[in-house]
């Protein structure tokens, strides 16, 4: 799996489902066996690389935010602030 994929692969569920956990992105890319689209961060858990964030921030770069204390990503609603990460 290329990072393009699975990059697709996650806009497809998000534009389904409303919004996406970074956890089930991370167990579809380990039972995909794309391990190497992973790292791991400083916590010791693994996280998606620079590549597939890159790769998803360039299918959408403006109405997808990414919401950091429950590690998701939903699409930008009118009290959302500019940038990409939102408070909820």
């Amino acid at each position: 799996m290329t990072a393009d994929v699975a990059a697709k692969w996650m806009f497809d569920i998000l534009s389904k489902d409303g919004c996406l956990y970074q956890d089930d992105v991370v167990d579809h890319l380990v039972r995909s066996k794309a391990e190497d689209l992973l790292r791991e961060n400083a916590d010791g858990n693994l996280a998606l690389s620079a590549r597939v964030l890159n790769a998803f921030r360039k299918l959408e770069p403006v109405d997808v935010v990414w919401v950091r204390p429950d590690r998701y990503w939903r699409f930008r609603v009118t009290e959302d602030e500019p940038g990409r990460e939102a408070r909820g």
